[in-house]
């Protein structure tokens, strides 16, 4: 899986929302300095997020960014849909949809098994867990493998 800049700056954004106070909304200069991300850049990916009804903003003195729901409601998982779509894709396809002739008919399942995968860490983290830094226990077991830091 490949986690593109915009998938890393949009889920540094909700941290940063996450992690101030609900109370107050956040301004887009901040959520800038604060995650390193280009004023720019972070426009661009704030607007993928309030289509995606991830985040709402208000113009204004008080205005800046919310987060939509409560931040342990929203996953990684939500993230990489708002701004890059399906998790998991063959050419532009949903794996369920790809059909192979002959010797690489079984390979359909290969991609839908890692698509169940990739679900299984990303929709079970969620924003709130990252910025309280109180990750979910199989995380500690899917890294203290010593293959997971390994490069291939």
């Amino acid at each position: 899986m490949h986690i593109t800049a915009k998938i890393d700056y949009a889920v540094r954004t909700l941290l940063e929302i996450a992690r101030a106070s609900s109370a107050a909304a956040v301004k887009a200069e901040t959520i800038a300095t604060a995650a390193h991300i280009s004023p720019k850049v972070l426009e661009s990916v704030l607007g993928d997020l309030r289509r995606a009804d991830l985040v709402v903003s208000r113009r204004g003195p008080d205005g800046g960014y919310w987060l939509t729901r409560g931040a342990e409601e929203i996953s990684v998982a939500d993230v990489i849909r708002a701004v890059e779509g399906p998790l998991a894709s063959v050419r532009g396809e949903r794996p369920e949809d790809v059909r192979y002739p002959g010797a690489a008919q079984p390979l359909q399942l290969v991609w839908i098994a890692l698509r169940v995968n990739i679900r299984a860490v990303l929709e079970n983290v969620s924003i709130a867990e990252i910025a309280e830094d109180r990750l979910p226990g199989f995380l500690d077991t899917l890294t203290e493998d010593p293959g997971a830091w390994v490069r291939r």
